[in-house]
This record gives structure tokens, C-alpha cells and sequence, in this order.
């Protein structure tokens, strides 16, 4: 980004950040509490007699699994931090952060972001820099050259590291191999191409119990509108070498190749169930795990559920394949989408909330998080050890490699601190599209020009 756009985005995160820090006061002062700052030596890590306490906000997707199975593995390491987990809608994270964050009497010491929204807090002046400013309380074999740089990456903004990756996730292509292999197509590779993928999906549109009707198709996605329906068409873009924006954050989606992948999701529709445009995250999910599409293209973390979990899915781990989702004419494709932890700058205890996320996001907290919660590991050496399931094998390929091409790529969300409004431009539009309310070209032309509106002012 440049040094214009930077301090435009600046000016900007202190007008609400002010709105905000002026509404935290009028609480406190209403309060009678006086606040406090961060603890000079961190807070220290408690002792048997004094145990410190920490609070983290959390998405509620997982909130619940780390305070009952997570935090009580951590306190065999450290016995004297008491933890507590605060399950949070998604939709209130970040708000509430940035309250919390600006606030002289904090609530909470850590939060869990979203891959884009570090760089908006990280703007705001409420996130620790974790390794200039927490240096001194990390240990010395923490390694963090050991991390893959794309989900790394997504705590990083303007030279600072404001957090670790704690839950790393990717966008893929699952496959049912016997749709494939009934439809007389070879498994897909990570050579398979959009072209090629797109020339094979008709005959993959089948009738699968000879009653002359079809009941099961080519793929299925996030068709609905929301935050995380552009990624798909994004991907796409990446592949073939389009990028969202330059270096100066202008639009660079709105060309022939950003139509071209709009065109690809919208074209998927004539290959997919009926009633497919109302498509969300769980409706694609379940059509794949009941036998009727035969590639799935959605986030890694579907896997277990979709191959593994016979409570939920009629398919074994021998019947579901996964690869990078298809090639386009600058190689594989792949779309990061990472959870970091990150330590407020106003914590009391800056050092114990440090000590959590380093454990987490360890070469030990990982290996454990992995084998008892299936979360997928951002560390190489994780994702080159033996998994404790024999299922995570090509599981931990398929990330390594998606993190590869990720990498190279650049292939995951806006990274600005109008990340969130820059995406729901995005989804509206891409949506627009996609519902047949507007061509592919009118939606991005569009998207392109409320972006920039937005940037400007």
C-alpha cells in the first residue's frame, strides 16, 4: 500500500477509533473506575499462591471446544494462568475488539481475528506487536521460521507481527472418486485446469441409479451472497495471474480476466442441483456428503465431516479425494483463510496472554490441536510430520501444497484496514452476478467504482 493510502486509511481508523475511545470513557467514568496500563514486566506468569488471569474473545464456532479441551491441556504447562474463553458472534469480533482495545479499563486480554481484519486494529494502535514488543517473553525454540508464510502473513501488516495463526485453513476441491470413476473421468490432480474442469462437468451431471433421472452433479459452492462468497471468483482471477489491486489499492479485478472468473461461478450453476443459488456453506456440504455432487469446492476444514464422520456423511475417507482447487494459466489455485491470536497492547497481563498463544501456535500446541481438535496446522514442520490419523495424510499435502501456491499467489482477502467494507462491496456485487440480476462485466465495473469511492474519502 502506498504512503498516501496508508495515512488516508490512517486518518480514517482514528475518526472511529476516537468515536469509540470517547464512548469507552463515558462507560468507565460512569463507573467510577479509574483504568489502568499494561503491567511493565508483563504481569508475570502467576505462582501457586497468585494466579493470573486472562480472558480471551473468541469466535463462537470454537469457543466453547478450546475452554473445555484446549485451555486444560495448556494448564498442564502453565498451572497458574486461569484462562476464560468468551464465545463471540462473528459479527460483533470486531467491534467489540476495537472497543475493548481503546478502552483504559479492558475486558479482555487476546482476541481471535479473522485473516483480513488485522490491519484495521493493527491501524488502530490496539494490537502488540509480538515480536518487537513481546521479545522478551518468547521462547527461545518458539521458531518462527518454521511458519508457512501465507498464513504467517495474514497477522502481519505494515513491518509488525500482531499475531500467530491458530486455526489455518484453506479453500480446496474435495472429490467423490467413484462419481468420477462411474462418469469414466480420471481424478482430478493439481494439473487439472478451470478449462479442463469445465469441459469435464457436464459429464458429471448423472443418472446414478439407471431410473433415467439425474440425482447427482458436477459441483457445488458458496453461491449465496456473504462475506465469504468472492473468494471462490477470486481464486479463479489468482489462477490466471489478475490480482484484486496494485500497489496504490486501485481495483484491478474490473479486466477481461476478472469477467472471465466471475463467468466461471456463474457458468458452474448449469452443472449444479437445482435450487443451487441459495447455496450457503452447509447446503453444498451436505449435497457432497450424500453422494449427489461430485466436487466440492470449500474450505479444507470440511474434510472430516465430509469423508470421516459417519454421524454426518454416507462417504469413507477411500471414496474422497482432495486436491488444490483447478489451475489456471499461472498454475494452481488455492485461497487463504486463517484465525490469529493476537494480544491487546492494554492487557494487565500481557506475558501469560503471550505464553497461550505460543503454546498454541507451537510445534507442540500444534501437533496436539491437530490430533484432538483436527484444526490444520500452519507450521512445516507439522505438516511434514506423520499425522495422528491415518485420514490427515493427504490432508496435510493438499495444505502444504495450497500454501504453496497461496503464497505465491497472493491469494487470500484485501489487506487494508477497509478490508470488511471492501468485501462487502464485493459480495453484493459478485452476487449481483451470480443471481442473474446483472453480467458478470456490469457487476465488477461496479464493484470497481464503489471501491474507489470508498478508498477516497
Amino acid at each position: 500500500m502506498s504512503r498516501r493510502n496508508i495515512q488516508r486509511s490512517h486518518r480514517k481508523a482514528v475518526i472511529a477509533i476516537a468515536s469509540i475511545s470517547a464512548f469507552a470513557i463515558t462507560l468507565t467514568a460512569c463507573s467510577g473506575s479509574g483504568g489502568s496500563e499494561a503491567a511493565a514486566d508483563g504481569g508475570g506468569l502467576g505462582t501457586a499462591d497468585k494466579h493470573v488471569k486472562i480472558t480471551m474473545m473468541s469466535n463462537d464456532a470454537f469457543a466453547e471446544t478450546w475452554q473445555e479441551q484446549l485451555v486444560p491441556e495448556f494448564n498442564k504447562a502453565y498451572p497458574y494462568i486461569d484462562v476464560t474463553i468468551d464465545s463471540t458472534p462473528y459479527d460483533s469480533l470486531l467491534a467489540k475488539g476495537l472497543l475493548n482495545g481503546t478502552s483504559p479499563s479492558p475486558d479482555y486480554d487476546l482476541i481471535t481475528l479473522d485473516d483480513p481484519w488485522t490491519p484495521q486494529l493493527a491501524e488502530a494502535g490496539v494490537l502488540l506487536d509480538l515480536k518487537s514488543e513481546a521479545d522478551q517473553w518468547t521462547e527461545d525454540d518458539y521458531d518462527w521460521d518454521d511458519f508457512n508464510s501465507a498464513p504467517l502473513a495474514s497477522s502481519e501488516w505494515d513491518g509488525g507481527q500482531y499475531g500467530v495463526p491458530l486455526r489455518s485453513n484453506l479453500l480446496v476441491m474435495l472429490y467423490n472418486k467413484d462419481l468420477y470413476a462411474k462418469a469414466g473421468l480420471p481424478e482430478p490432480t493439481p494439473e487439472l485446469t478451470w478449462d479442463q474442469y469445465m469441459e469435464q462437468a457436464p459429464e458429471l451431471v448423472q443418472d446414478t441409479d439407471g431410473d433415467g433421472a439425474v440425482d447427482s452433479w458436477a459441483a457445488g459452492l458458496t453461491w449465496v451472497r456473504g462475506v465469504l462468497s468472492p473468494p471462490f471468483w477470486q481464486t479463479v482471477l489468482n489462477s490466471n495471474g489478475g490480482t484484486l489491486f496494485d500497489e496504490d489499492m486501485n481495483p484491478t479485478f474490473d479486466t477481461d480476466e476478472g469477467v472471465a472468473a466471475l463467468q466461471t461461478q456463474v457458468d458452474l450453476l448449469e452443472y449444479a442441483p437445482p435450487g443451487a443459488t441459495t447455496y450457503n456453506y452447509n447446503e453444498p456440504l451436505d449435497a457432497f456428503r450424500q453422494g449427489k455432487i461430485a466436487t466440492l469446492f470449500t474450505w479444507g476444514s470440511a474434510y472430516k465431516s465430509a469423508a470421516v464422520d459417519s454421524t454426518v456423511t454416507t462417504l469413507t475417507p477411500e471414496q474422497v479425494g482432495i486436491q488444490t482447487m483447478p489451475a489456471g494459466s499461472e498454475g494452481a489455485s488455492a485461497h487463504r483463510g486463517i484465525w490469529s491470536g493476537s494480544v491487546f497492547k492494554n492487557s494487565d497481563n500481557p506475558e501469560a496472554a503471550w505464553a497461550l498463544l505460543q503454546w498454541m501456535s507451537s510445534k507442540e500446541g500444534e501437533l496436539w490441536s491437530s490430533a484432538n481438535l483436527g484444526s490444520f496446522p500452519a507450521r512445516k514442520s507439522t505438516l511434514a510430520s506423520e499425522p495422528a490419523e491415518p485420514w490427515l495424510a493427504p490432508v496435510y499435502t493438499a495444505i502444504q501444497s495450497g500454501f504453496d501456491v497461496a503464497a505465491e499467489g497472493e491469494m487470500w482477502r484485501p489487506r487494508s484496514p477497509d478490508s470488511n467494507a471492501i468485501q462487502e462491496i464485493l459480495a453484493n456485487e459478485t452476487s449481483a452476478a451470480v443471481q442473474g440480476d446483472r453480467t458478470a462485466e456490469e457487476a465488477l465495473d461496479r464493484a470497481a467504482a464503489e471501491i474507489k469511492e470508498l478508498l477516497e474519502k
